[in-house]
């Protein structure tokens, strides 16, 4: 049930916790459960966990680029299977977007494979409740990057968006 989530700011202690929920969720790309404990800590501000209880039902994971303060990176959204279907990743994103940390963001930023169908229909649907633009463009090259290992990545590029049409993601 969609009323029993709480949306927080994520702490060292929940570093665990996401690397299990990301391993849960293809295909998303797994880092290291150190990786995900410095979200957690470092990245604090600009990312969002969702819990049931005590247990991690989401998570959104975010910095502002440096040098960029009007531009918030999406690094990964994860949300468990049980918790699909209600709208949790626009509202992790927009929990985010409301806090005062992101008062000056007018951009969002990811990075989406072509297969990842999910991710690419999310940031569509934020671009459109922000009413704003969304623009694709070559990032992360296969071949270049990932030495034919991996899918390349598209940097997916919304807004300029006022800071208080954000709130239009609250739904």
């Amino acid at each position: 049930m969609e009323s029993d989530i709480i949306i927080r700011e994520p702490h060292s202690t929940d570093g665990y916790d996401i690397y299990r929920l990301i391993a849960e969720c293809p295909p998303l790309d797994t880092n290291s459960c150190y990786a995900n404990l410095l979200q957690a800590t470092h990245f604090f501000r600009t990312s969002a966990i969702a819990c049931r209880g005590s247990d991690a039902v989401g998570f959104v994971s975010g910095y502002l680029i440096p040098g960029q303060s009007d531009v918030l990176f999406i690094w990964q959204v994860a949300v468990s299977e049980d918790a699909r279907g209600c709208g949790l990743a626009v509202r992790m994103i927009a929990d985010i977007l409301n806090r005062e940390w992101c008062r000056k963001v007018r951009y969002l930023h990811t990075t989406i494979t072509k297969a990842n169908l999910p991710s690419r229909s999310l940031f569509k649907k934020v671009s459109r409740l922000l009413g704003t633009g969304l623009r694709e463009q070559d990032f992360f090259g296969s071949e270049t990057h990932f030495a034919g290992k991996k899918e390349s990545e598209y940097l997916f590029v919304i807004g300029p968006f006022d800071h208080d049409e954000a709130s239009a993601l609250q739904i």
